[in-house]
């Protein structure tokens, strides 16, 4: 949830460092700050508020130097302040550290460090790592830093500067990322891949335990008990430009139109001729792996949750099994019931989502196979699973989802026709059906991009409102719970989504003159019962604003505005009936003025439970 940059090499690291921690700023964060070296010694500066507030502390000229770190902080321990602000230096002030994490047994450690006469100055657990580190120090860094870590509970991130080892950096992981990239006399150690792609696409990513010395021409990888650890290389197939705004004027408008493209390159390689063929050879299932499946969980967070339940809708429908769909921050703690026959679905667009993480390792320790869905090569999940679906969808920078969700919708689509096939449940006509109504979504997504005057003038109507519901029947439910909480974390409004038979259960009380109802009724094989749901809002004065595929007729009499969706399949409409509700949230924040990529509170990779 926050970002860590560290650069040693022949350049000044200032501008390196400022330069990193603003393609990070999409992660949501309340303070940033840099510490240097220089010839004067370790200087640090901390400030409260945006990059902008930092540049104008530090001031001009810069000050000069070619080891430092940065770090831009999402308050967990501490309010957001100058003090608390990262990094965070011991008594002496020889060392600094930048951390993401949590160090869960940090108050047990300050109160040692105290009684051996340490003086923290702020409120944050990270603080406890400069004082351990300084209290340890025996004239070896990378030993220190390793010694430390033994005595730390919780999760992190962790890179160390020492003004007496002026050539490198110290880093650390454990259930945090960190990638080190590598350059042409220089080195980088950053938390996610944009803050370095102007400068490497080569990279170590560390795993669990391991420990990393980096200098200007080094790089020393170490496991936990020390020994040397060769690292493979890998290469970042994106560029730079993929992850700017290419002329939009916010990343979530840009990736709202990205989704044709971001869908299509899903289907490379796996969606053939059309549609016709499927090709899932990546996965490596076996036959028995396949027909022993009884039961399916689907686990994950957010909106990355809002795809599984979809997929539930899909495959118990398709594959007539079981399907479980469980909150990632709940299923670790309901002592979930599992056996070898249930296969687990994990699904999270960084890959990194703490909640999700744990979820897997759970899963694993209780001798599960899992299946990750995510759309960075590389991450924890990718690595941690036993199988890998990546969705391909190039880097997602604004923190409110959209070409992530779409990917993993279709995603779960061709995992389903993949299981039904094997498993002899659809005949090749009906999968050919099914196959090419997926191959013409991209198109579809293209056309509903056409429309966005549409969208406006609705959101023209919304914007001024401080709550608003959504309301559909069975997938479109799935799609309104997702639609809900776009709009909640970009517009700031007050959504709430519902099964349109659970409004006469309490819900029709809270219709009031002109409330916006947003109703979904894409499913034609139950469009009557949906309509007689608009009678119910319309007859007490609620504004109904509806999303049904074109051909639909009647309705206009109905309801007060109505927005068409190209036709397809009933089963594939949350593909289609999510994008005009992420424009619908984005035209809304624009309107009332709000940070549409970087919502108040909110992070785009939350890597803390």
């Amino acid at each position: 949830m926050c970002g860590i940059v560290g650069y040693v090499g022949r350049q000044d690291a200032y501008p390196m460092l400022i330069e990193g921690l603003k393609k990070m700023e999409y992660r949501g964060y309340d303070s940033s700050g840099v510490a240097l070296l220089c010839q004067e010694g370790l200087k640090v500066v901390k400030a409260k508020g945006e990059i902008d507030v930092l540049e104008e502390k530090v001031g001009q000229p810069f000050p000069k130097g070619n080891l430092g770190i940065g770090h831009i902080r999402w308050a967990t321990h501490g309010a957001p302040s100058d003090i608390n602000a990262h990094p965070h230096c011991a008594c002496t002030e020889d060392f600094a550290v930048v951390h993401n994490g949590i160090i869960e047994n940090y108050r047990v450690l300050r109160q040692w460090l105290e009684s051996e006469g340490h003086s923290f100055t702020s409120e944050t657990d990270t603080e406890v790592l400069a004082h351990l580190i300084e209290h340890n120090y025996n004239g070896d860094l990378l030993k220190t830093v390793q010694e430390s870590m033994k005595k730390v509970e919780g999760s992190f991130a962790v890179v160390v500067m020492c003004q007496r080892e002026s050539h490198r950096l110290v880093c650390a992981r454990k259930d945090s990322p960190l990638i080190i990239g590598l350059g042409e006399g220089e080195n980088f150690i950053v938390s996610d891949v944009p803050a370095i792609l102007n400068h490497t696409r080569k990279v170590y990513i560390l795993e669990d335990g391991e420990f990393a010395s980096v200098t200007a021409s080094s790089v020393e990888v170490y496991s936990a008990n020390s020994s040397v650890v060769q690292k493979e290389i890998q290469e970042i197939t994106w560029d730079a430009a993929s992850a700017e705004k290419g002329g939009f004027q916010h990343f979530m408008l840009k990736e709202i139109a990205d989704q044709p493209w971001a869908l299509r390159e899903t289907m490379r390689g796996r969606l053939l001729n059309g549609g016709k063929e499927l090709n899932l050879s990546e996965l490596d299932f076996t036959p028995e792996e396949i027909n022993d499946i009884s039961k399916i969980y689907i686990v994950a967070c957010g909106t990355a949750y809002h795809a599984g339940l979809v997929g539930k809708y899909a495959m118990e429908k398709i594959l007539r099994l079981p399907v479980e769909v469980d909150l990632a921050s709940e299923f670790r703690y309901r002592d979930p019931l599992l056996d070898k026959k249930t296969m687990i679905i994990v699904i999270s667009q960084s890959g990194e989502t703490a909640d999700t993480l744990t979820a897997l390792r759970l899963a694993r320790s209780r001798g599960n196979k899992v299946l990750a869905i995510t759309n960075v090569v590389g991450s924890s999940v990718s690595r941690e699973a036993d199988k890998v679906f990546y969705t391909w969808a190039g880097p997602e920078i604004s923190v409110p989802s959209t070409k992530a969700y779409l990917t993993q919708l279709l995603s779960l689509y061709m995992l389903t026709l993949y299981l039904a096939r094997e498993r002899g449940l659809l005949d090749r006509q009906a999968l050919e059906k099914l196959g090419e109504a997926l191959f013409a979504l991209p198109a579809k997504v293209e056309q509903i991009l056409d429309k966005q005057e549409e969208i406006k003038e609705m959101a023209a109507y919304l914007s001024p409102w401080e709550s608003a519901f959504y309301i559909g029947r069975n997938l479109d439910f799935a799609v309104a719970m997702e639609g809900a909480l776009k709009l909640k974390e970009t517009s700031y409004i007050h959504a709430e989504a519902y099964a349109s038979g659970e409004l006469k259960h309490g819900p029709l009380a809270l219709i009031v003159e002109g409330i916006p109802v947003i109703a979904l009724a894409t499913q034609n094989s139950i469009l009557d019962k949906s309509v007689s749901n608009f009678k119910e809002i319309k007859a007490r004065n609620g504004y109904v604003i509806c999303i049904v595929q074109e051909g639909t007729e009647g309705l206009e009499k109905e309801i007060d505005r109505i927005f068409y969706l190209p036709s397809t399949e009933d089963l594939l409409t949350p593909v289609l009936s999510a994008v005009p509700l992420q424009l619908l949230a984005y035209y809304t924040a624009v309107a009332r003025g709000c940070p549409v990529d970087k919502p108040r509170n909110l992070a785009k990779s939350v890597t803390v439970e």
